[in-house]
């Protein structure tokens, strides 16, 4: 599991094959992209550095750094939480230690929310929308990248969390249609809403200990802990959003793999209507589940 790779005086293409070939030695999935990455992040380097600069020869205080970057990839850190960074959506979000690391099947939310709005000619409208559990802000940030007249809320429960989607909104030029909420889900918010959006919590306790250990030792616990069945966090949301949204508002929430049934009923308990099926991520899981608040 040791670093002690000799990277001083390689060339840049020669240190990028040597930390790819010992990440792999060490079971990393994505040996290759991780490892240009790693190297680019410790160089200042883009793809397009690391091809330009490919003969030149690492320094010393180059390795030291790409070391301490191997080390920690190899003992299953993930190359987002090294960075301090991940892009969603095509957005560059800057992560801590309270938000997790923003995924692929999370832009499932996103992709449902722009299909509905753009088919009901609502995407250019002032729609008011609120992520409940903002973490980074990635849901939120990327909607309202997307919709140019669209404001919203983002509230979390950890103070760092907020920080960090704040300082997302930001660096992103959102800040100025963006407010951050410290509250328990949306119990300090007030509607109306026309979208509300969640990522919660929906691992089930028992089955935290078995999860990949990048997310499983890395991922803040709050944030992955969906109680004995996964649901905990859905009785909470669902009827807190049921109150807040406007006649014809909708709900989009991420579910795990087998939630989407029984989340769907726990809003039409809620008294939210499901006028879609649910939305699959790239992998053919159903991992948005959509609600609508009628209009009498």
């Amino acid at each position: 599991m040791s670093a002690n790779i000799p990277f001083a005086g390689l060339t840049v293409e020669a240190a990028r094959r040597a930390l790819a070939a010992h990440l792999k030695d060490n079971g990393i999935e994505s040996p290759d992209l991780d490892a240009r990455l790693l190297l680019g992040a410790a160089l200042d380097l883009d793809h397009t550095g690391l091809a330009t600069q490919a003969a030149r020869k690492i320094t010393s205080d180059e390795a030291t750094v790409i070391a301490t970057y191997t080390q920690r990839r190899i003992s299953h850190e993930p190359v987002a939480r090294i960075l301090g960074r991940k892009e969603f959506w095509g957005l560059d979000l800057c992560l801590s230690n309270d938000t997790l690391v923003p995924r692929p099947d999370t832009e499932t939310v996103v992709e449902a929310a722009l299909d509905i709005l753009r088919s009901e000619s609502r995407a250019n409208q002032t729609i008011r929308i609120a992520d409940i559990g903002t973490g980074s802000g990635a849901i939120l940030l990327a909607l309202l990248s997307e919709l140019a007249a669209a404001s919203g809320i983002g509230t979390d429960i950890r103070v760092g969390a907020l920080a960090t989607a704040e300082m997302n909104a930001h660096r992103l030029g959102l800040a100025g249609r963006t407010s951050f909420i410290q509250c328990d889900y949306a119990a300090s918010l007030s509607g109306p809403f026309d979208l509300i959006v969640s990522n919660p919590p929906y691992i089930r306790s028992a089955d935290i200990a078995a999860l990949d250990p990048d997310v499983r030792n890395h991922d803040p616990h709050l944030a992955l802990d969906g109680g004995a069945d996964g649901l905990t966090a859905y009785r909470i949301i669902i009827p807190q959003a049921a109150g807040l949204l406007a006649p014809d508002g909708i709900l989009i929430l991420e579910v795990g793999y087998d939630q989407s049934a029984p989340v769907g009923e726990i809003m039409r308990a809620a008294g939210l209507t499901l006028p879609h099926p649910p939305k699959a991520d790239l992998g053919g899981i159903h991992r948005a589940v959509i609600g609508r608040k009628t209009a009498f």
